[in-house]
This record gives structure tokens, sequence and C-alpha cells, in this order.
């Protein structure tokens, strides 16, 4: 290497112009060769599809984007990155950005990944100082926008950041561009990563770091688990700051080449329209408004339970001929996956659907942000029991530690002394477990507890579980099952800190409560709450949305509840207190937050006991 060349990688454009290192340029950004990658696994998997097979479709628009231009549209956006930085070494930069669920998007990340940075997806509904904070805290060197967001970026620049970052506003991908010819260096991956932010339900938000080597492992386990292929054409209606719509529904497709399909914000009639195109006869309409060009079969379709509820909801008010043609497009034979999680899924909504849909059963399972995608059923009808997120996937180990006890739950020690199952927490370990708390050492070192078999740290997850046997499950001959699908599978009992009700001594899961009482025709909405008491430690409190088709007059009193109830849960998980309400609010993945839900609710309930 040259004096001029290491001395220049040193003080960059520091340097008089005649010691510059001299490198070929590009025409666009006149910082590098645009033609050239780091060999990243994701974009290796990129080269290998088929140049001419469709990456991204826009579904309102029709615009469709191949794979064979997305690749030389990363090295593009890349060297703006480059250009807007002022350097080309920004290995391990937080490079923050607001852009649409989008082609665009898409291109985005990977060009962060590209540049060998840590991308920060931001909430474009996020007020302003949120992402403030988000800003601050990751000490971004770059915010980029689309041109769609660049005022809500110039309104987060207003606000008074520590070290306001420079602001990039990216032009817009029209597709059908050039077929760029692109090598992959022989240089390692760098800090290239991801920063997720969590929802922030007891403290400020963390930023949880997942590098490419996390992303790849996590992209690699749902490939085994839930057979991704090319032939795959995925709706998209998801937010993109969260692990579900980003892990699951942008990078482990692209590793399969699959077609992903945007649809965003979501809006149940018009994802039944879609789902429902291909099987319109010429005469019938797919949408007045839409120039989709693009009739393809929707294959692979993940969301959260409220979306699965509001399109159950909604299917009944469609014309007849979309409502034929949309329980045609979910069937089996047609919908090959459909998946639920980020929340619990009511056994109501899961009956429902597969009635709908002439039996497809939606695969239900567990993960978060630190994690990725943990547990899942498995693929084989069998093997989606109600209830139950399924086995570790593939490459996640997984324990169970007694909440009481502090003792790891072996196998075959599912029950104690006197029968009773055991609760425990769920632990986890593997390539696919993120790597820390941005800048806070302390909470990450809480978060994991040390191994004694010298084989690497566990993650708390915080959610409890018991395990069980489960006659027919765990069976499957397939291939991509055999290896992990097996054995006892894991059942969710909910938050550690908000979901387990200890009511006179006796442990009461929150989700098992809400699932039998979603089953009554009375409920539309269901919390179930851990509520202060002076007697008992806590008593069990619901908030609920009542169904006026079957109560008219909103008018539900909490013992036509437990009568209601009675026979199906044990009297001691029967809730005690009941308030009806018009609304519970939840994140746009479908959460509550139970603990602030508790105050606003019951704080006239903390000093009171049973009714």
């Amino acid at each position: 290497m040259s004096f001029a060349f290491t001395l220049g990688r040193r003080l960059g454009n520091r340097l008089p112009a005649a010691l510059r290192p001299i490198r070929p340029l590009c025409r666009c950004t006149g910082i590098r060769m645009a033609s050239t990658l780091p060999r990243l696994p994701v974009f290796e998997a990129i080269a290998r599809h088929d140049p001419e097979s469709t990456v991204v479709i826009h579904s309102n628009s029709g615009r469709r984007f191949r794979y064979g231009e997305l690749l030389g549209d990363v090295c593009k956006v890349r060297n703006r990155l480059y250009e807007t930085a002022g350097r080309e070494d920004i290995d391990g930069e937080r490079i923050a950005f607001l852009v649409e669920n989008s082609y665009d998007y898409v291109v985005t990340l990977l060009a962060i990944l590209a540049a060998k940075s840590i991308a920060v997806p931001l909430s474009p509904a996020f007020p302003a100082p949120e992402l403030q904070y988000i800003l601050n805290h990751s000490e971004a060197l770059l915010l980029l926008s689309s041109t769609k967001f660049a005022s809500k970026a110039e309104e987060v620049l207003k606000t008074e950041l520590d070290a306001p970052p420079s602001h990039l506003q990216l032009s817009k991908f029209q597709g059908g561009g050039v077929h760029e010819k692109v090598t992959l260096e022989k240089t390692g991956p760098g800090s290239a990563g991801m920063m997720l932010y969590t929802s922030g339900t007891t403290n400020r938000p963390k930023g949880v770091l997942l590098p490419q080597s996390v992303m790849t492992a996590q992209a690699r386990s749902l490939l085994q688990a839930w057979e991704y292929s090319s032939a795959d054409h995925l709706l998209h209606v998801l937010p993109l700051h969260h692990i579900h719509g980003t892990i699951n529904a942008i990078f482990t497709p692209l590793f399969s080449g699959s077609t992903i399909e945007f649809l965003f914000p979501f809006n149940a009639e018009a994802v039944w329209r879609r789902f429902a195109a291909p099987f319109l006869t010429p005469d019938q309409t797919y949408s007045p408004e839409s120039t989709l060009h693009n009739h393809q079969r929707i294959t692979f379709f993940t969301a959260v339970p409220t979306i699965y509820s509001r399109l159950l909801t909604s299917h009944k008010t469609l014309p007849p001929d979309i409502q034929s043609a949309a329980r045609t497009a979910i069937s089996p034979s047609n919908l090959r996956l459909a998946i639920s999680g980020s929340a619990a899924l009511p056994t109501p909504i899961k009956r429902s659907w597969s009635d709908l849909s002439g039996g497809n059963v939606l695969l239900e399972r567990f993960g978060m942000t630190e994690v990725g995608m943990a547990l899942s059923c498995g693929l084989d009808v069998a093997d989606r029991v109600d209830g139950s997120v399924g086995w570790p996937l593939p490459g996640v180990e997984a324990r169970l530690v007694d909440v009481d006890t502090h003792q790891v739950i072996e196998r075959g020690q599912e029950r104690d002394a006197d029968g009773r199952e055991r609760v425990g927490e769920i632990q986890l370990r593997g390539p696919t477990i993120f790597t820390e708390y941005w800048r806070n050492a302390e909470a990450t070192a809480r978060e994991f507890v040390d191994s004694k078999d010298g084989r690497g740290q566990w993650f708390k997850t915080g959610d409890v579980a018991v395990r069980r046997t489960v006659d027919g499950a765990g069976k499957s001959n397939a291939p991509s099952q055999k290896d992990w699908a097996r054995g006892e599978m894991y059942f969710i009992l909910g938050r550690r800190s908000a979901d387990i009700i200890k009511s006179g001594g006796e442990k009461v899961s929150a989700l098992e409560v809400e699932r039998e009482m979603l089953a009554l025709p009375q409920v539309a909405e269901v919390a179930v709450l851990a509520v202060p008491s002076g007697k008992w430690g806590q008593k069990v409190g619901a908030v609920v949305i009542l169904d006026k088709e079957h109560v008219p007059e909103g008018k539900w009193s909490p013992l036509e509840m437990r009568r209601a109830l009675k026979g199906k849960l044990a009297s001691y998980k029967i809730p005690q207190v009941l308030k009806v309400v018009d609304h519970i609010p939840r994140n746009a993945m479908g959460k509550i937050n139970k603990k602030m839900l508790v105050k606003e609710i019951f704080q006239d309930e903390f000093s009171g006991d049973e009714l």
C-alpha cells in the first residue's frame, strides 16, 4: 500500500489534491466505483437470482422492480452516502432514514449495509420529539429521507439535537433501470447492521443492535422453517421500524428471490381486493383507482392478530363476487402460508380464519426485537396447535427457568411434585440473538445470564411459558422440519411483568383468560390486567370492548361476565373487576401497554378488593 493511499485513508480530503490516492470515479458521485459492493451474504444471494424476476411491486401503482437492477441501485445510494458524509469510511456509523414502504426502502436499507454502517429505520408516524430522541441516542451521522418525508425530516432537524446529522433527500427510483453488473469485493461486512428501537413501555426506548451476521442468521433460520422460495409472492402490509416487517417480510425474502408487494398503510378492503384480483373474471373490476397490472396470486402473508380480526370483520361487507374470490385466494391451495405474530392470537380469530379459508390454519410464532423469531409452529397443519408457539427455530436454543425456584426446567420435569405445571421464563441463545443495547452496558448485562456449559450466555426474554407434549404434533416428515419441530411444544402465558397475575397464591395467565373471553359473543376486544389488591396481592381485571351486535345497549355487568365464564375457567381466573370501554389503545404491532392501561382504567380499584 502506498504512503499516499495510507495517509489518504487517515486524513481523507484534508490531503492536498496532488497527494490524494487516484481511484476510478463513479460518474454519478465522484466518490467511488458504482459497481462494487462488499461480499455480504444478502448481496451474494441477490446476485444469484434471476435478474428478470420481480423483487418489489408497488401494489397501488403497479410499478415493478427486478432483481437485476437492485444491486446497481444499492451502489448508487451507497455512493451518495459517501458523498454526503464527505468520506468513504463510515464503517459502524449510524444512518437513520425516513422512507415509505417501497422499493426505495429496500434499496436504502441495503445501501447502508453496503457502506458497512448501521441502519436505523424511523417511523414516519412518530412525533418529532420521539425521532429527536432516537437521533440523539444513536448519534446518527446522516438522516436520509424520501421526498415524501423530507418535510418530516426537516421538522426533526429543527429540534434541539445534540449533533444534527447531515440530511440527504433521496431521489425516487422508477423501475425499469439498467441491469448493471456489480462486483462483490473480497472485503468483510465491517460493522454493518441494523438498530431497531424497543417500544419503551417501561423506560425510554433502547437501541437493539443487530449486526448483519445476526440478521443473516435470523433469515437463514426462517428460510429453513418456513420454506421461502422464488415462487413466493408476499403481500407486505406492516410498518417497517419493527423486526416483523423488516427481517421476516423483507430481508428473508431477498435471500430466497421472493417477490415483495407493498400495500401500506393497511386497509382491509384494499387487502381483500388484492387477494381476490387473480380470481375475478375479466368483466369484474379489481379496483377503479388501481392501475395494477400484476394479478399474481398471493402465496405468503404475515400480519398481527388485529389485522386478521379486521379482515374477518370487513369480509362480510364486500360485494359477493369479491367475497367469493377472496375466499378462494386465501384457501390452502393458493395462500401457502399465513402467519400471525407480534401479539397473542385469540383462538376465535384463528378458527374463524380457518373456516373462511376452507382450512388454512394460521401459523403462530414467538419473537421479539432482541431475538428476531425464536419459536414457531411447523408447516404441517397438525403442528399448528391452538395457543402454542411451537418449537425453537433452527439455530435457536431455548430453555425454561422456573419463575419461583430459578432452576432450569429440564425435559421431563414440566410438572412439580403435586402434578402442577411448572411455569418458566423463556431464555434463548444462539447466532440469532442481538449483540447489545446501544451504549447501555448495564441494561445489556442485566438481560443476560451466564451458562454453566461455557457455550455462551442466555438472554432472558421476560416471557413465561409452559412446555407440553401434544399428541400428533411434531411428526412431520418434511426435511425442513425434521431437525427442529420435535418434542414438547411451548405455550406462552405472557410477559412475566404484565401477564402473569399472582392472585391469592395462584398464578393466572392473562392470555389464557383473554382467549376464553374473546370466545364469548359479547366480547369484541379485551385486555386482562393485574390490578393491585391489598387482600389478594393482585386481582384479575378485564377491560372490554363489547360486540354491539350481541350487547346492543352496551351494558354488561360483572355478574353477567362471571356467569358467561363459569365452566370455562377456574373461579380464581375469572376477572373480579370489569370496565367497559369504547377503545383500547394499541401500538402499530397491535400490542397493549398494560402497565399504563391499568393505571388509567383501574386507578379507583387499587385499594379495593373483589366484588
